[in-house]
């Protein structure tokens, strides 16, 4: 089979698909995109239970407050993702990168208004919501653009390892996020809680420089007029609309070179649909597991400050709370960098170990007394995610075409998104009600995981193929 050769190629000349890989100073900026965003929403989780006690405010009312935004999040990413196949993957990136940095920004401007007592504290809840609306309606253009640039410019034996260090980047986010907040807490003013403000202008910085160096180094991919995907310019064949634009854009218009069997194609071919059998057991997964998770991320800053009796000293529950999640994140991260290429992991296996360690590790965390408990279980628990979450979106990836894969990025996007409606609020509720049933509840999830992946065959199969 012929390779398509791109002409998008490194500082020293070669192509990047010579090696089937994306060029390191590519990755490194397509990393920075996910990973400044992870960071910003994890700085935000270790201090908004501080700043919700400071308002007066419920804890299930503090996570309510994200459910909008992540309902928006479920809605709209299959569409941006779909708009990224015609209008280039770097303009849904711009769209998303920058829908963060406004929203962060009017996030913590509502959320000073109430510290200040310009408004009051179920208003500053409310307007934080719908600042953070934004976010869910224009932010999840940028994952799935994300995760369709990578699938398109690497080869099926290196998408797994590549798709698992772009997944690497929300586990270093949440390690980066929880350690930089305390520093960007302003000690000193004579308003309480005020400085709890400092992480949302941090980030929102952040963003702004993310996205400059974004618009001036990815190299632009929006298709121009005569670009059609599928038939190209009139005096052109299909089959050589579709090898000039792989040669434009980077991709590949035959499939991978030297694969043998059936190949696939570089083009959308059709809607992919959720119900799609090839990717049904794959969402239902990734929905099960991203319940348990979003209420364990949900609950852990509720469950530090009572098991270390700082209801009283909200300000003082930012450090532990961040020492956790900073805990947890790097424990994910040995699973993306360490683990995964380690054993050769693929995404059947990852996903089935990764909710093993995940059924251990809940109990720690249940039964924890003290913050090295806590911390212990929690980071057991998280190398299971860092495990489960590049397997179950490598597993979606892998088992769809080439030309499917911006609308695979964007289905997985909004499953992710998905996870963040109610249930973080309803894991907080039942922790609330009832300390045990969170628990068994978040077991349940974690097990119907494990019995779906270790019982389908379609995932088996695709195992074996791969």
């Amino acid at each position: 089979m012929t390779e398509t050769r791109a002409i998008d190629t490194t500082a020293d000349g070669q192509s990047e698909h010579d090696a089937q890989v994306l060029p390191p100073g590519r990755m490194t900026l397509l990393f920075a995109v996910m990973l400044i965003t992870a960071a910003g929403n994890t700085a935000m989780q270790s201090v908004m239970p501080s700043i919700g006690t400071h308002l007066g405010i419920a804890d299930v009312w503090v996570s309510l407050a994200y459910s909008w935004s992540a309902l928006l999040w479920m809605l709209l990413a299959p569409f941006w993702a779909r708009r990224s196949d015609r209008l280039g993957r770097k303009a849904m990136m711009t769209l998303g990168l920058g829908a963060f940095a406004l929203s962060f920004a009017l996030c913590g401007m509502a959320l000073l208004a109430g510290l200040t007592g310009l408004v009051g504290g179920m208003s500053a809840i409310l307007l934080f919501a719908l600042a953070r609306s934004i976010y869910g309606t224009f932010g999840s253009a940028a994952p799935p653009a994300v995760q369709a640039y990578v699938a398109g410019r690497t080869g099926r034996a290196e998408r797994t390892k590549a798709l698992s260090l772009v997944a690497s980047s929300f586990g270093l986010g949440t390690a980066l996020g929880p350690a930089l907040a305390p520093w960007l807490i302003v000690p000193g003013l004579t308003v309480p809680g005020l400085g709890l403000i400092g992480p949302f202008a941090g980030f929102t910085l952040g963003a702004l420089a993310v996205l400059a160096i974004l618009r001036m180094r990815l190299p632009d991919d929006t298709p121009q007029p005569d670009d059609d995907a599928q038939h190209g310019p009139a005096h052109l064949s299909p089959a050589q609309a579709a090898q000039a634009r792989a040669q434009k854009f980077g991709e590949y218009a035959d499939g991978w070179p030297g694969e043998d069997g059936p190949q696939e194609t570089a083009f959308p071919t059709g809607r992919l649909r959720w119900g799609d059998p090839r990717l049904r057991p794959w969402l239902i997964a990734g929905t099960l597991g991203g319940q348990a998770q979003s209420i364990l991320l949900g609950v852990i800053g509720f469950l530090l400050l009572d098991r270390l009796g700082l209801r009283h000293q909200p300000d003082a529950a930012a450090g532990p709370i961040g020492l956790v999640l900073m805990s947890g994140a790097i424990a994910m991260l040995l699973a993306q960098w360490g683990l995964i290429p380690m054993l050769g992991l693929g995404p059947r296996m990852s996903t089935i170990l990764g909710m093993a360690l995940v059924s251990v590790g809940i109990v720690p965390v249940a039964l924890g007394a003290d913050l090295h408990t806590i911390a212990t279980g929690f980071a057991v628990c998280s190398v299971g995610f860092g495990l489960f979450r590049p397997g179950f979106t490598s597993g979606a990836s892998l088992a769809v075409s080439l030309g499917e894969q911006g609308q695979a990025a964007g289905i997985v996007a909004a499953v992710n998104g998905s996870a963040y409606i109610v249930s973080p609020a309803i894991g907080v509720w039942l922790y609330n009600h009832s300390h045990w049933m969170v628990w068994a509840v978040v077991e349940a999830f974690v097990l119907a995981v494990l019995g779906l992946i270790l019982s389908d065959r379609k995932v088996s199969a695709q195992a074996r193929a791969d």
